[in-house]
Parts: C-alpha cells; sequence; structure tokens
C-alpha cells in the first residue's frame, strides 16, 4: 500500500538523517529516486529548490512535496508523519541522556565522529545537484564533452549567488527570489538569441 510504503520510506530518512536537513537529501534521493521511481533526478533537483524556498526544516518539507506528488493530501500526511515520528522519539531519549551524561569522553567521541560523516553527506548530494544543474547529468562528465555540457547561466548564477551571499551576507530568500527572476528573464533571453543566431546560420 503506498501509504505504508510512504510512511516507512520517510521513517528511515527521519530516523538516519543525523545533521539535519541537507545531510538528510543523500537518503531522501535514495528512497525516492533510485529505490522508487517517484521522481527523476531532474524533479528531485526542482524539489530541493521548492523545499528551500518554503518555510520549515527542508526534510519535512521534501516529504510534505513528495507524498503530496505520489498520493495526494493522505499521502502528504503519511510521508511527513513517517518523516516526524522517529525525530520525536529520539531527541526525547538523546536529550534526557544527553543532559545526564553529556561531559562522559565517550559521548563526546561519538559526536566528534559523526561530524566528518555530516559533512561527507552534505557534500554528496550537493555534488549531484552541482553536476545536474551546470553539466544535466549526475555525474562530472568527460572532460571532452565538460565545455559544451555546461550551462553557462546556472555557473554564472551559481557565482552571483555565492558572492552575495559570503562578501554581504544577504539574506538566502531575496538572494534565491532575485536569481529565479533573473532566471525568468535570462533563459528565455539566451533561448531567443540562440534561434535568431541559428536561423542566421542556417
Amino acid at each position: 500500500m503506498i501509504y505504508w510504503e510512504l510512511i516507512w520510506s520517510f521513517f528511515q530518512v527521519g530516523l538516519l538523517g543525523f545533521g539535519g536537513g541537507y545531510a538528510a537529501m543523500p537518503l531522501i534521493q535514495h528512497q525516492v529516486v533510485e529505490l522508487h521511481p517517484w521522481m527523476t533526478m531532474t524533479e528531485f533537483s526542482d524539489l530541493l529548490t521548492i523545499s528551500q524556498m518554503t518555510p520549515g526544516p527542508i526534510a519535512i518539507n521534501a516529504a510534505t512535496f513528495v507524498g503530496t506528488r505520489v498520493a495526494g493530501i493522505p499521502g502528504a500526511l503519511a510521508a511527513t508523519i513517517g518523516c516526524v515520528l522517529p525525530s520525536c522519539v529520539v531527541v526525547l531519549a538523546l536529550a534526557v541522556l544527553y543532559a545526564r551524561y553529556r561531559r562522559l569522553a565517550l559521548i563526546q567521541g561519538v559526536l566528534s565522529g559523526l561530524r566528518p560523516a555530516v559533512v561527507a553527506l552534505i557534500t554528496a548530494s550537493g555534488l549531484s545537484i552541482v553536476y545536474l544543474t551546470f553539466f544535466g547529468t549526475e555525474v562530472l562528465p568527460a572532460l571532452a564533452s565538460l565545455l559544451s555540457r555546461t550551462d553557462i547561466l546556472a555557473v554564472l548564477l551559481f557565482a552571483v549567488a555565492l558572492f552575495l551571499l559570503r562578501k554581504f551576507r544577504l539574506n538566502p530568500i531575496w538572494v534565491m527570489l532575485g536569481t529565479g527572476a533573473a532566471g525568468l528573464i535570462l533563459y528565455p533571453a539566451a533561448e531567443w538569441i540562440n534561434g535568431l543566431v541559428a536561423g542566421r546560420i542556417s
């Protein structure tokens, strides 16, 4: 039954998504793109964008979006409950344990060991999205086809957004709205220019 599949899939995400929403992205990708063909990688990339632009934790937003896409509002409820349930139980238990044993060297060692793994999860998911955004593929293309596959506008918007975020510490919402508006103008303009050039060449 699709509702139980959604609950179980996002229960695993909620249970194993150590490090927050971005660290859970590879787990969500595995569930909705690879294990269950509910989305393509391109649709998953769009999902991340929508989840980032809406209020709330990105993993829960993603669960709600996927559930709605797969099985409507009941599916959204099932996926969201599955994602939230393990966190509620585990965090309550950990809060009690951490308050009591937080100064133990064993606990600090476990936390220190988890941090690099969390960074690796975020990096792996980020690289997949970078490759898809810049080159239209989930893996880095061969050097020979690298330039021909590169989306120059995407690279430019990425560079501008990164500069604004790091240099001026702008609100990420305004940066996303700005790049979205720029894409709305630049991509149709680029298609029009390409069509014009192709028409002159032919």
